[in-house]
């Protein structure tokens, strides 16, 4: 027998307020996604008020890449001239112009294969040059870290970039560091080339043929005094290339003798002495 007293209705509203209050149930209103909190973060190269891009819907059939089906493969037609340093199985190239950051590379394979293509020999090969090849812009002065990075979704054949990021700009750190590449001013084309033919030495020291020369010394005298700007700092003004720029990244609507050991050996060319702190 059920001996409870009966709640009447009077009590039966005052214990369903109660359980409302604390449940705190509200509807959820369809509004659009908030920016995400790295728009917060000081590496973050933008500020104001942000808004989160409406998504497309996802496409049946995705378009091919350069180098893809029918399509021509810049890499595979661009001659060796056209780049810093070369082997007989990768090669190494720069921007056509400097850009924000000191150096800007990009590692190639000679042959017309994708990152999950190569095969072992390659793949193996692929680490040891991605660690000469960061070594040697880390020698440079001024360069304090060096991003590696491969996206690949504007070409079919393998390329690498490697950003160089200032020494001492810790705003730059992270993961955006290719947008700041488009926001700094470019550095001198005079300092630019000089890392280029540093760089392709560096390589040079394992193999293969440096192509990169420094920039020539300019021995003549001006003819007359002016107070217009110098040719070389109205180019410096132009607009640069830049990594989120460049073919390769952008997609469009519808044989180096024998590497040595994957260990470098212990007197590789010569790095400058830093005083860089690691940073986490």
């Amino acid at each position: 027998m059920d001996n409870r007293a009966p709640i009447d209705d009077e009590r039966r509203k005052e214990v369903g307020t109660a359980a409302a209050d604390s449940v705190r149930v509200s509807v959820v209103q369809d509004t659009p996604p908030s920016v995400p909190d790295f728009t917060q973060w000081p590496s973050f190269p933008f500020e104001g008020d942000l808004r989160v891009k409406q998504l497309d819907d996802p496409v049946p059939v995705e378009p091919p890449r350069r180098g893809e089906g029918n399509r021509e493969c810049t890499a595979c037609n661009a001659p060796d001239e056209a780049y810093i340093w070369v082997g007989e199985r990768w090669r190494v190239r720069a921007m056509d112009r400097p850009t924000g950051l000191p150096m800007v590379l990009i590692l190639e394979s000679r042959s017309h294969l994708d990152l999950g293509d190569l095969p072992n020999l390659l793949a193996a090969e692929l680490g040891v040059m991605t660690v000469r090849l960061e070594r040697a812009i880390r020698s440079l002065d001024g360069v304090a870290r060096v991003h590696v990075n491969r996206w690949g979704d504007g070409s079919a054949h393998l390329h690498m970039w490697f950003l160089a990021r200032p020494y001492g700009r810790l705003q730059l750190r992270g993961t955006f560091l290719s947008l700041w590449d488009s926001i700094l001013p470019a550095i001198s084309e005079s300092q630019w080339r000089e890392n280029l033919a540093l760089v392709a030495a560096w390589l040079a020291e394992f193999g293969g043929r440096p192509l990169a020369e420094p920039p020539r010394i300019q021995w003549q005298a001006p003819s007359s005094f002016s107070s217009s700007a110098p040719e070389s700092v109205a180019a410096d003004a132009e607009e640069t290339a830049s990594v989120i720029e460049a073919a390769e990244e952008i997609p469009e609507p519808e044989n180096d003798a024998a590497l040595e050991s994957p260990l470098e050996p212990e007197n590789g060319p010569a790095k400058k002495e830093s005083a860089a702190a690691p940073v986490e």
